[in-house]
């Protein structure tokens, strides 16, 4: 076989039909999932709270800040007069 690129097998997202099996096996585990998550927010426990504000208010937006000390050339003007 030749394993140079191009499509791989089980590659890519599934079908919507796979979604929905899924979605329809979890959907029974729904009741247990949210009893956990109580119980680890009433033993305080930082995690289950993250969990549970992240995806009930939304995830905060990360921002960076970035500081330039100094400016570098992309490249030098004696290397052009050498094309």
């Amino acid at each position: 076989m030749d394993n140079r690129g191009g499509k791989r097998e089980n590659a890519g997202r599934k079908s919507k039909s796979e979604e929905v099996k899924l979605l329809e096996k979890l959907g029974a585990l729904e009741p247990l999932a949210f009893l956990a998550l109580e119980k680890g927010l009433e033993k305080g426990d930082f995690k289950f709270t993250q969990l549970f504000y992240n995806y009930y208010a939304g995830k905060p937006r990360e921002t960076k800040e970035i500081t330039v000390t100094n400016e570098q050339p992309i490249f030098n003007i004696g290397d052009l007069d050498e094309i």
